[in-house]
């Protein structure tokens, strides 16, 4: 088969190339040039492109660079910047696996004759037993990814491959350590790639947007302090507040951007009986009723009970109602919906869908 293989210059994009290559597929590596800016993290920084064409010049495959800097300017960058200008709390890395990885990429592969794209994802493709492909968690449970990859469909996955799925990442570094590929040893890149950790978040935004300084209040209205920029607290922030010491731990419970004014109280007050998700994206059909939902890349799946509401000729979104009070998730964040299922290796937790919380 004819393979591309998306390197990012981290090892498990070049074990996953690698096993390709020994699995005797046709192999040809790329990377994607995404981000023009500065940036001294992530797959977007000058030095994991040169890795990534070592770690091809390694394995003795062709290597090409894309650039999909315009697209992803325009599908991740930009609604990353007016996300936080509305208050919401983006996930860059979902809206660059959807348009990115798994469409821009896809459709490039598809053009220049490759019959799938292959990525390190910690994730597994599974079957249904009715022939339906689904992704499921990575044979890794503290490294799975499902989470990111919530809104590819049963069509993408016909064309994609995750060929480390099955090992945990041990057995990655293990294997590009066999190899002597210099990525055996890099550390796992955790940090949003078009910001850098020399200037962070609020510096970014601020070539973008007005940034408006706020207010600190506790539940009652009484001033506690101030914030620099407004448009980056978050939902349960507590750090970065320099609220004075000596109190219990308080937490941000609501943020209003038209009165610039922040309000913290205690971590009870996070906690909620249900959310709504709008923008749903389902694997195949769309479900109702008891399933597991994940709220962060790599956080615990608890139970809760989904139903599907609908506003006329408006939108379906679905009500989340949690089995047990649950903390808050700020706006804009992605919820992932899972289920047991059997497959035809046995029974996968497996994902259903997923949305962004209204």
């Amino acid at each position: 088969m004819r393979v591309l293989a998306a390197l990012s210059g981290g090892v498990d994009s070049s074990v996953a190339a690698a096993l390709l290559h020994e699995d005797g597929h046709e192999v040809v590596a790329v990377t994607m040039k995404l981000w023009g800016g500065e940036s001294d993290t992530g797959c977007c920084s000058v030095s994991e492109v040169e890795d990534a064409r070592r770690a091809a010049a390694q394995l003795n495959l062709d290597h090409h660079v894309f650039n999909f800097g315009e697209e992803f300017e325009k599908h991740v960058v930009a609604p990353y910047v007016a996300d936080h200008a509305a208050g919401r709390t983006p996930n860059p890395c979902v809206e660059c696996n959807r348009h990115l990885k798994f469409d821009v990429l896809l459709r490039r592969a598809e053009l220049l004759g490759y019959e799938a794209v292959a990525t390190g994802h910690h994730a597994r493709i599974v079957t249904l037993l009715d022939g339906t492909r689904r992704i499921a968690r990575g044979a890794d449970t503290a490294k799975d990814q499902s989470y990111v990859l919530y809104t590819l469909t049963a069509k993408e996955l016909d064309r994609v491959m995750f060929p480390i799925g099955a090992m945990t990442k041990e057995q990655v570094r293990s294997h590009a350590a066999s190899l002597q590929l210099r990525t055996a040893a890099k550390p796992d890149s955790q940090d949003v790639c078009f910001i850098t950790r020399a200037s962070g978040r609020a510096a970014f935004l601020e070539q973008r947007i007005e940034l408006h300084p706020g207010r600190i209040q506790d539940e009652d209205g009484a001033t506690l302090g101030t914030v620099s920029a407004v448009e980056v607290v978050t939902l349960g922030q507590r750090r970065g507040l320099h609220l004075a010491g000596g109190a219990a731990a308080r937490y941000v419970v609501d943020v209003d951007l038209p009165t610039a004014t922040v309000t913290v109280g205690a971590r009870e007050e996070l906690l909620c009986d249900e959310l709504e998700l709008e923008n749903l994206v389902w694997a195949t059909d769309a479900v109702e009723g008891v399933m597991n939902l994940q709220c962060s890349a790599h956080g615990a799946a608890l139970p809760a009970t989904v139903t599907l509401e609908s506003a006329g000729d408006g939108p379906v979104t679905a009500r989340v109602q949690w089995h047990e009070p649950h903390r808050r998730i700020a706006t804009g964040q992605s919820v992932v919906m899972y289920s047991e299922l059997l497959t035809t290796t046995g029974i996968e937790s497996v994902v259903i869908g997923g949305g962004f919380v209204r």
